[in-house]
């Protein structure tokens, strides 16, 4: 049964009044004076609430459907870490862009006169017959990047510690900034040192440090080894970050990345009892996406119990691709990136190599994170340079057989990234968002 309508005190005098002068007004009046109080009755009535909530229910209905649309569009199509033409934006997206050929500007510095190049990224002294992926310059749609400067940066890092943390490429993206600042340094006031899983470049008459410590997984693994660490079976231990994390408290400015380590095309490994070398250890596998949250919710954790975000900056390095496919950027099936001498020129291009999950899963953590932490979106820009890799032009610690030189595609490294190159624009991209956020 429906409620009864009810009727206001100061809406029943008004009709009260209006039945007992309804002789002296006109029907007109009476009847547009009748409307607006069945309407005001209405109002309050159950049976309008009740349209009224359908209406909102409808509404959110359909609200929730686009929403659900838009989520269902994402997994496919743009993520919010995944760079495109920013469109009537205030600011400038640097991270989206296009490459231009700038041979009056590039390269930053050259190969022979950085010593700190490891042999791994020496393309030209290893044979490497072109330089033009040293000639490419990252151009943002809209704005440019500052240009690089190497006295200002190190006048503000004056007494500072900046440290890098992760696994070879982000080892990479350190020994290019080194390279970038180390040419205004005198011979005698510079100096770089290996302490087992930490790298300390120091510039004397700045007093400060470019410092480098290896943690491919950020947690406690059994990779922990700075130079011997190609096991078979990798394997972390939970909530170990503070074993690593010790070496890194006092940093001003902290620049995490970890991801090449996670592909390993299998489950991932988490001891939970024993050490690494037991033979009854036990532990639990999880899957890659469920793995890499538990140790980038442990980073974040870390940053926010050890520091203070009104003296440090912390940033984090987005995955660096590799171009092991050629097939997915329109050759020939069976290459990779072994004689590749141009980026790749479709703007929309993404490799299989970068896993969007593992993008949702960085998003994610870092939406609840107390402490602002920078990221640095590297990806979708490196993805176009299939030409920027060592490729076979690096030093070679095992000896290459006869069938493998007779194939060069067979033992490319499409991974890492030749110095100068593209790894110098990661570092433009530092400095820009360092000085100029």
């Amino acid at each position: 049964m429906k409620a009864p309508l009810t009727v206001s005190s100061s809406s029943s005098t008004l009709f009260n009044n209006i039945s007992i002068r309804k002789m002296s007004i006109s029907p007109f009046l009476f009847t547009t004076l009748a409307s607006i109080i069945i309407i005001s009755i209405l109002y309050r009535s159950n049976s309008f609430n009740c349209l009224f909530e359908q209406r909102m229910r409808l509404t959110t209905a359909s609200i929730t459907r686009s929403s659900r649309s838009a989520e269902k569009r994402s997994d496919h199509g743009e993520l919010p870490f995944v760079v495109g033409k920013s469109e009537g934006g205030a600011e400038c997206d640097v991270f989206s862009g296009r490459w231009v050929k700038d041979e009056l500007n590039r390269p930053l510095y050259e190969e022979s006169e950085c010593p700190y190049i490891q042999p791994q990224l020496t393309c030209q002294e290893h044979g490497r017959p072109d330089k033009e992926y040293q000639y490419w310059r990252w151009q943002p749609h809209g704005c440019s990047l500052p240009s690089f400067n190497a006295t200002f940066m190190l006048e503000r890092l004056r007494g500072k510690r900046l440290m890098f943390v992760g696994d070879s490429l982000n080892r990479g993206q350190y020994v290019s900034l080194v390279c970038l600042l180390q040419s205004v340094i005198p011979e005698n006031a510079k100096f770089m040192k290996t302490f087992d899983s930490l790298t300390v470049f120091r510039a004397e008459e700045y007093n400060a440090t470019i410092e480098f410590y290896w943690a491919p997984f950020l947690l406690e693994s059994n990779s922990d080894n700075a130079v011997i660490h190609r096991v078979p079976d990798r394997m972390i231990r939970k909530g170990s970050i503070n074993k690593h994390g010790r070496h890194w408290k006092g940093a001003d400015i902290m620049v995490f990345n970890t991801y090449l380590w996670w592909c390993t095309g299998k489950k991932m490994k988490f001891l939970e009892g024993g050490s690494f070398d037991d033979e009854n250890k036990t532990f639990v596998e999880m899957e890659t996406e469920d793995a890499y949250r538990l140790a980038i919710t442990s980073m974040v954790r870390w940053v926010e119990k050890n520091m203070d975000p009104e003296k440090t900056r912390v940033f984090f390095t987005s995955m660096s691709p590799y171009h092991e496919k050629s097939g997915e950027w329109g050759d020939e099936p069976g290459g990779n990136c072994y004689n590749q001498t141009a980026p790749i020129e479709d703007p929309s291009y993404w490799g299989s190599g970068s896993r969007k999950a593992i993008m949702r899963v960085i998003g994610e953590v870092f939406s609840e994170s107390e402490i602002p932490i920078t990221f640095l979106n590297i990806t979708q820009l490196s993805e176009y340079r299939k030409d920027a890799h060592t490729a076979i032009y690096k030093k070679q610690w095992i000896p290459l057989t006869e069938e493998q030189l007779g194939n060069p595609v067979s033992y490319a490294d499409c991974v890492h990234w030749c110095l100068p190159g593209l790894q110098d624009t990661w570092n433009e991209l530092l400095f820009a968002k360092l000085f100029y956020p």
